[in-house]
């Protein structure tokens, strides 16, 4: 936001340089981005009055002006004559005049000339030539009662300087000249002074008239309080005066007619946005309400706009007028021959304008000021300033203010209770009650003692952001000043937090899966409950009372959800090979929070690479990387896989992962039903498992041993009824100490095996740490084998 010194200055008059001034802002806030000169140096200009001015005996559109620079009978009787192109010179104006050896911006030096034959002692000067515009349509123009033979400099204060501040999101109050002079005073202790907004009286209108300027209020949750004002006979054909022009353009606005101006002049000085109407534009009465879907509205920028339901509208008998809080319309604009207004100033609540504005590419002053929060007791000064500086810049006369409003929906300040021992236990400095209260006060706020050590601190209208005991430390600290609290280091009892070793560490199982080419996500712990629903069909759900949109309104069952969805966006992507892992907390009805691990695998087995390996990923890969995961937490074969059923899985490809004999998780492929539902094009595998299940518990020391292993296979034929995993229990619980590791590695069916039986081919790897094994004691342990085989699974065996 910029702001001029000066007109800082006659708000809080300080003996503060523009740059201290700066520094003590940026101490308290609001960071200081720049210090510029509010126009470039140029000297040897003063204000002149063009007495006569006739056509060049030589060109059409050059004018020869007879000049003069001051008010005595010496200067009139000694007049200049200057040759000028303006098109708006003419006897009777007074404007800037570079005088012979003037210099002016650009380097340029002004010399005594002839123009197409006819002598010119000086300069008469363009607001762009003196640097105070980038464009203009004539010379300057400066009221008649601009005393004659003045520097224009000192005329227009030109040497005065612009504070660019940035202000932060929480700090609306502060974005106007009201708002910054309040820091200023409170800072500096130096008494703020107001400007005159007392009421002007109503003239007699036409009641009619006076009658349009009452709103309906269809929409009091977003816009409680409408203040309207008509006033007529107002003549916007004028030129708004100079000192208008110059503070709107040192806080970076151009001129564009006297009631445009006054609107934002009230809205750079008090904080207030405001809006005028055409009322000879309107149709009837204005109505604040929601936007109807697909209305449309073409705004003052040329931009005809394509409305949502939830965007709030001003609208007439016709149709939109406005788009609330962000831009005016094109239908009701004011122009140069608009004699009747009506001033709108309303308040309209910061949710009912956050984003609107962007959503169609606009960012205005208005909308910025309102998704802030304004005052919402400014409007009524705010609307009465407007009027008397119309009134006295374009004439006309004002009909009453009509005021509608839900008192009970405007927002209305804080009151906080403020502990005096908490300011030194956070800030490491003690204040007294009394400084407490002293500064607080000088911010506006009203304080009372409400017990021993405790302030009750009630906010003022402007401050939403003072919501907590800790908003109210912060604002004694900056008026204290940062720089004026103690730099000493914290002190507090350090321990250190016990960590049980039975505890399995999360990142390193997320490292262990990065490494097996598996990226984390993060989703969020509510979900779209259709994706849900689908997933676990028939399953109660936790649903969220608020939530923040309809696709994620239900807690998640399980960390499935947030890794479906997000497979489907890779895919849409192009990303045909998909690995996802996710760490994070799941909500089943009726129990408790679970901590989970979840994982997702799509696509094909491997990268692309010049040999092949194209084939997809399947049910035994994704176990593989489950059993990376499930050797940080115990000795081999404490974790077993029993094939099951689940809903989301396919019912001949899924298992619950076992440890022993609870369960810890479920792996398998999803359910074909879900695939195409969902729209996969190759089915993923998932597995989650309960972190709770995954305790490590370390496996006793083994000696590695010196001697060599001996391996054997057998080709067992069982019941296609008997797992893998069974065959080997069974082979561990028969074998002795000697049996190192079991493998399985072929499974067969086909020709000499009946039917409804499979040959699965063990490897036995056995080894002793003390001797080298004989053929006898690997032949004991394969017929111990052979015997448990044969009783508990009723295996024959192929030689």
């Amino acid at each position: 936001m910029k702001i001029s010194s000066s007109w800082l200055a006659e708000w809080v008059p300080s003996n503060l340089s523009a740059r201290e001034l700066g520094d003590r802002l940026t101490m308290a806030g609001f960071e200081l981005e720049s210090i510029t000169p509010a126009a470039p140096a140029f000297e040897g200009v003063i204000v002149a009055e063009i007495v006569a001015a006739v056509r060049h005996p030589q060109a059409d559109k050059l004018q020869v002006c007879t000049v003069i620079t001051g008010e005595s009978p010496e200067s009139r009787s000694n007049p200049l004559q200057i040759v000028c192109g303006a098109a708006n010179a003419r006897a009777g104006l007074r404007t800037a005049l570079a005088t012979v050896g003037a210099n002016l911006p650009g380097d340029l030096k002004i010399k005594a000339a002839k123009l197409r034959g006819v002598e010119s002692i000086g300069m008469l000067c363009s607001a762009k030539e003196l640097g105070l515009a980038d464009t203009s349509d004539g010379i300057v123009e400066f009221p008649l009662d601009a005393p004659l033979g003045t520097s224009v400099r000192e005329f227009l204060s030109l040497d005065d300087e612009i504070l660019e501040l940035s202000i932060t999101p929480n700090r609306g109050d502060a974005m106007s000249v009201r708002g910054i002079a309040r820091e200023v005073a409170a800072l500096t202790g130096v008494t703020l002074t107001t400007p005159d907004c007392s009421a002007v009286s109503p003239t007699a209108i036409d009641p009619a008239l006076d009658a349009r300027a009452k709103a309906t209020l269809a929409a009091p949750e977003a816009c409680p309080r409408f203040h309207g004002r008509v006033l007529v006979e107002v003549d916007n054909s004028r030129r708004s005066p100079t000192w208008l022009v110059e503070r709107l353009r040192r806080a970076g606005l151009r001129s564009i007619s006297p009631i445009v101006d006054i609107t934002n002049y009230v809205v750079l000085e008090l904080g207030q946005p405001m809006h005028a109407y055409d009322l000879d534009k309107v149709e009837g009465s204005l109505t604040v309400r929601q936007a109807s879907e697909g209305e449309r509205c073409e705004l003052l920028d040329g931009r005809a706009v394509e409305l949502a339901s939830d965007v709030l509208v001003i609208a007439d008998g016709a149709g939109p007028v406005a788009l609330a809080g962000v831009m005016g319309g094109q239908r009701t604009a004011v122009s140069s021959d608009t004699t009747r207004v009506l001033f709108e100033v309303a308040w309209f609540a910061p949710s009912a304008i956050a984003g609107r504005g962007r959503r169609y590419g606009l960012t205005t002053d208005a909308s910025q000021r309102f998704e802030r929060g304004v005052d919402p007791e400014i409007g009524a000064a705010a609307i009465e300033r407007a009027t008397s500086l119309l009134i006295q810049v374009a004439g006309g006369r004002a009909g009453r203010v009509v005021t509608v409003e839900d008192r009970t929906k405007v927002r209305m300040p804080q009151t906080v209770a403020l502990r005096i021992a908490q300011i030194e236990r956070l800030l490491g400095r003690s204040f007294s009650e009394h400084d407490a209260a002293s500064f607080l006060s000088r911010l506006g706020m009203s304080t009372e003692t409400a017990g021993v050590g405790v302030l009750k601190v009630r906010a003022p209208s402007s401050r939403f952001d003072i919501q907590i005991e800790r908003d109210l430390i912060e604002e004694v600290a900056r008026l204290a000043g940062y720089d004026q609290l103690p730099t000493a280091p914290a002190h507090a009892r350090q321990s250190i937090l016990p960590h049980p070793s039975a505890i399995l560490d999360e990142q390193r199982v997320l490292d262990v899966l990065a490494a097996r080419g598996y990226h984390e996500g993060i989703h969020f712990a509510f979900v779209d409950p259709k994706l849900q629903g689908v997933v676990f069909p028939g399953v109660p759900t936790h649903t969220l009372a608020n939530p923040i949109s309809s696709d994620l309104a239900v807690m998640r069952l399980s960390l499935w959800p947030g890794l479906l969805k997000a497979a489907l966006e890779n895919q849409r992507r192009q990303q045909s090979r998909v690995r996802l892992v996710e760490h994070g907390v799941v909500f089943p009805v009726g129990g408790s929070e679970r901590d989970c691990l979840a994982g997702l695998a799509m696509g094909s087995r491997w990268p692309e690479q010049w040999n092949g390996g194209g084939e997809s990923t399947d049910f035994f890969d994704v176990r593989a990387d489950v059993e990376a995961v499930l050797s940080f937490c115990d000795a081999p074969g404490t974790f077993t896989f029993e094939a099951a059923t689940h809903s989301a899985l396919h019912p001949g490809r899924s298992a619950r992962v076992l440890r022993h004999g609870n369960s810890a998780g479920w792996i398998g492929e999803l359910h074909p039903r879900l695939v195409r539902e969902l729209g996969f094009v190759s089915a993923p595998v998932v597995f989650e498992l309960e972190m709770s299940a995954l305790a490590v518990s370390y496996a006793p020391y083994l000696e590695v041993s010196r001697f060599p292993h001996v391996r054997r296979d057998l080709a067992v034929l069982v019941d296609e009824s008997v797992s893998a995993d069974q065959l080997c229990e069974q082979v561990k619980t028969a074998a002795s100490s000697l049996l190192r590791e079991v493998v399985v590695f072929d499974v067969y069916r086909g020709p000499g095996i009946e039917s409804g039986r499979k040959s699965v081919a063990l490897g036995l790897i056995l080894q002793n740490k003390e001797r080298t094994l004989t053929d006898e004691d690997t032949d004991r342990v394969i017929a111990s084998v052979r015997k448990a085989l044969s009783q508990g699974l009723g295996a024959g065996f192929r030689e």
